[in-house]
């Protein structure tokens, strides 16, 4: 299946394959230590580094999805219960703004 993997340093939202496990998040994102909040009333999540906003990573670019807190770093939107996201890429798209 896949996600969608936002990369704020390249300013880009990519269909990225995934086998629907955490460890897999965790090689995506670049870190071990992942949260995630939910985006959507589909049960969509944004993962991330859980301590982005407090590790000073130089030259990491930071996104805003919604409203939700920027983020430092990748973000992957995975589906509920492990499935693809419902949010289209374009919808997507139009959602996160580049910091």
């Amino acid at each position: 299946m896949t996600c969608f993997l936002i990369d704020p340093t390249a300013k880009s939202i990519t269909a990225v394959p995934w086998d629907g496990g955490v460890d897999a998040i965790r090689q995506l994102i670049g870190f071990e230590t992942i949260d995630s909040d939910e985006i959507d009333a589909h049960g969509d999540h944004l993962y991330f580094d859980e301590k982005c906003f407090i590790r000073q990573t130089p030259g990491v670019g930071r996104f805003q999805l919604d409203s939700l807190a920027p983020v430092a770093g990748m973000g992957l939107v995975v589906g509920a219960g492990a499935s693809a996201p419902q949010v289209t890429l374009q919808a997507l798209q139009g959602r996160v703004k580049f910091l």
